[in-house]
């Protein structure tokens, strides 16, 4: 069961986007995508909101996040947001192994 993590990190300055940017050209993005378990590691910038920034973080299922916890990587993590001084809004999503239905499809262009 797939276990998908929504974080907004917000800050002030453009620090959550100076964040990001750390984490990708830093390698750690990277190195996060290439974990066993992960599905999806990706930022996205609001448009309501230039101080936020939301990552989606989605993994195989908990085992998975908790070995990602216990890594080296989440010193790395800690420290940047600490460096940038961002504060955390989360959402986490268990998938239902349904996928999407058929009704739901008939909404979707692909």
């Amino acid at each position: 069961m797939a276990v998908t993590v929504n974080i907004y990190y917000s800050g002030v300055n453009g620090n959550a986007r100076k964040f990001a940017q750390e984490m990708v050209s830093g390698g750690v993005v990277s190195d996060i995508r290439a974990e066993d378990g992960n599905l999806r590691y990706e930022y996205f910038f609001s448009m309501d909101n230039s101080e936020t920034v939301l990552l989606i973080d989605s993994w195989k299922d908990q085992h998975s996040i908790d070995i990602h916890h216990a890594s080296p990587m989440m010193a790395k993590i800690i420290e940047l947001r600490e460096k940038y001084d961002l504060h955390m809004k989360v959402e986490r999503y268990v998938s239902d192994e349904m996928g999407i239905s058929e009704t739901d499809k008939s909404f979707i262009k692909e």
